[in-house]
């Protein structure tokens, strides 16, 4: 039953995310696919650059996700690359998200895309967007770090 040492195999990451929205809490939700989805997956054809997630009605939905069409199958069988797709999240934590989400004024974007043993997850972030200056200070702190890295080397 507790067996969490599944292999953890990410498929697509969102970079992106980290520098726009400075990330308070993370969630795992499990994301409801067709079939030809999730063979483009495996074949690693994701972008979650504009995807985020919001909650209607009680259920999570996860938006502006681009899943390729798969390219062994005709176009008649194949999804739609930006359709709305169900996050499956427990009850308790679709709650939590609404009163975070609504009183305090936070967004809920993708970080990650993975495959936990067979089955496809998808790493939540729930953050604050960044303002331009916050920005600048990550851009300047990781030339810094760059810089200082370098000096070390010489060393």
């Amino acid at each position: 039953m507790g067996n969490d040492n599944k292999a953890i195999k990410i498929v697509s990451d969102n970079r992106k995310a980290r520098f726009l929205y400075e990330i308070l809490e993370t969630y795992e939700a499990g994301i409801e696919l067709v079939g030809t989805e999730v063979k483009s997956i495996r074949a690693g054809r994701v972008n979650l650059a504009d995807g985020y997630a919001f909650i209607k009605n009680g259920e999570a939905w996860l938006t502006n996700v681009h899943i390729s069409p798969y390219q062994g199958s005709s176009q008649y069988f194949n999804h739609d690359p930006k359709r709305t797709r169900k996050l499956l999240l427990h009850r308790k934590q679709i709650s939590q998200l609404i009163g975070k989400i609504e009183q305090k004024g936070l967004t809920l974007v993708p970080l990650k895309l993975y495959f936990k043993g067979s089955w496809v997850k998808v790493g939540l972030g729930l953050g604050r967007g960044k303002k331009l200056h916050d920005k600048r200070e990550t851009v300047k702190r990781r030339q810094d770090q760059r810089e200082i890295s370098r000096a070390m080397k010489r060393f």
